[in-house]
């Protein structure tokens, strides 16, 4: 068999009957697919065409690794350098940078919303590159992009150019999270989608520390030259900038073109994913899916919480130092104290979504979540309302507050798990970003200078936004239910089974079809099908 550029098979695709390095693993070949079937599926289909191919739990845990150590591995750097670029704007600020430009009214607070504005205009685009553009360059260009952005901050000596360059920045990091998000529904299965979204979106707190670290060592610079919030930004810029050819060396675009897997695991890594049902990467951008997308009801489930959570997370990223600093501390210690809150936010991403993957659960662990977020804000209301404000406890208020970044990994492992169809996939993770801007864009908002410095209203306000979020995941979860209902009616009027095991929920590999024993189920799987069309599909609560 000969191989295109893109490493697929070149010869008429509805002839495909074998993989060379794999065929003493077939298992069987069931019904044909059509020319038209193939044409329109996912780009793994066109590699394997009919074959069904048997693996063991080791080939399952063999290929999970060589994944982690090219993917995830990537992922993890690159989310760590959005986040780290992204919170030094508060950072460069505690150190002066508002002086030094000359910021006044309400200036810094449009500078934290831009890069969020831009994304949320850009977002339509977004999902169409999302699918069209292969992942590889796609994510290579807009880290290079985005790195000499973040470089150009610090050459920026008024408002307007800080703004141009934070515009730029929200930009070329448009994409970031729903790419990420795509890559880890075409590279794992279900059961294992969690952990690895926790694991690079867990970056996120260990962003936060890095940034305090850095900005309590650069505010003892002195420099009659260069100002230590310009240090700031030039020494990320160049990370950045550095980081873009390994990406290029080391990510792949999808399982069927994977540089780092030969014939057999190529076949073996398809197989796997199979019994997901949501797809694993096709090029092809289609209209009908985006038109699902909008009636379905899911999809303003998901953009709720979404916006629920993002508004407090951008309260702490970009008023968190401020809001220690109101304490009494100084600029440095203010710094300092925010480590610990970088360390609860990893610790919460990572307890929270292994306990969603051990228990299958992520609707109950998200309400846990928000419970604590909660809690967190009115120990700040009550405490900044009083006459005398008890500092350790306000503290306490502040640091449960990193429990609602454990949130945003579980939501997008929760959409992830219950989207299928590459185009509607792209779309919803791009609605996602969408609603994740406005939640930047709405929090900042809502801490205005003239609430300093204990921002009671906008405290009160997120206080009311996160009770609504534990009300949409209750209604999400009814939602999915009269959902799955409607998929086993589904099948039973195809002649399938009502219901069918989950398998890629299962913790150790098992086949998919093969507690059914029909060589029906599984067909479906490649075929770029939303979740509407695939009668097998099994939503997750």
């Amino acid at each position: 068999m000969s191989y295109n550029n893109n490493n697929y098979p070149i010869e008429d695709k509805a002839e495909i009957s074998h993989i060379e390095a794999g065929d003493e693993h077939l298992k069987h070949e069931a019904h044909h697919h059509t020319t038209n079937e193939i044409k329109h599926g996912d780009n793994a289909l066109k590699y394997v065409g009919e074959e069904r191919v048997e693996l063991t739990e080791e080939d399952n845990v063999r290929i999970r690794r060589k994944t982690d150590k090219r993917i995830l591995s990537i992922l993890m750097w690159v989310y760590f350098l959005q986040i780290f670029d992204k919170t030094l704007l508060g950072y460069a600020n505690n150190l002066g940078m508002s002086t030094t430009v000359g910021l006044h009214g309400n200036q810094y607070s449009l500078l934290s919303m831009i890069n969020a504005i831009v994304q949320l205009g850009w977002q339509p685009f977004s999902s169409y590159l999302l699918v069209r553009v292969p992942a590889r360059h796609l994510m290579t260009g807009m880290v290079f992009c985005w790195g000499v952005s973040q470089a150009c901050m610090a050459a920026s000596s008024t408002f307007g150019g800080l703004l141009a360059c934070r515009a730029l920045l929200g930009l070329f990091e448009a994409g970031c999270l729903p790419l990420f998000s795509l890559l880890t529904v075409q590279w794992y299965r279900r059961s294992e989608q969690p952990i690895r979204v926790a694991a690079w979106y867990s970056t996120n707190g260990m962003a936060t520390i890095v940034a305090a670290l850095i900005s309590f060592g650069l505010g003892h610079v002195k420099s009659p030259h260069i100002h230590n919030w310009q240090l700031i930004f030039i020494i990320s810029g160049i990370i950045t900038v550095l980081t873009a050819p390994v990406i290029w060396y080391m990510i792949d675009s999808d399982v069927a073109s994977a540089r780092f897997f030969d014939e057999d695991e190529k076949a073996k890594a398809i197989e796997r994913l199979r019994a997901n049902n949501t797809g694993t990467g096709s090029n092809e951008f289609k209209w009908k899916q985006i038109l699902e997308l909008f009636i379905d009801p899911k999809t303003y489930l998901w953009l709720a919480l979404t916006l629920c959570n993002n508004v407090g997370a951008a309260v702490t990223t970009y008023f968190g130092p401020t809001l220690i600093g109101s304490f009494g501390f100084s600029k440095n210690i203010s710094s300092l104290l925010n480590m610990p809150f970088g360390f609860l936010q990893v610790l919460a991403i990572m307890v929270g979504c292994y306990a969603a993957t051990k228990f299958r659960l992520k609707s109950a662990m998200l309400g846990v979540f928000i419970g604590i977020v909660i809690v967190g804000l009115a120990l700040l209301y009550s405490e900044n309302t009083r006459g005398h404000l008890r500092i350790a406890v306000a503290l306490v208020g502040y640091y449960l507050l990193s429990f609602l970044f454990g949130c945003n990994p579980m939501v997008v492992a929760w959409i992830a798990g219950n989207t299928a169809g590459q185009t509607k996939k792209a779309a919803v993770m791009s609605i996602f970003n969408a609603a994740s801007a406005v939640g930047n864009i709405v929090g900042p908002a809502i801490f205005t200078d003239k609430d300093k410095p204990h921002y009671i209203p906008g405290l009160k306000t997120t206080l009311g936004i996160f009770c609504a979020m534990l009300a949409c995941v209750g209604l999400q979860v009814v939602l999915l239910f009269f959902f799955n209902k409607q998929r086993q009616n589904q099948r039973v009027a195809n002649g399938k089974p009502r219901f069918i095991k989950d398998t890629s929920m299962e913790a150790k590999y098992q086949a998919y079809g093969s507690e059914e024993h029909s060589d029906a189920l599984g067909q479906n799987a490649l075929l770029d099908l939303t979740d509407f069309k695939n009668d097998e599909f099994v939503y997750v609560y």
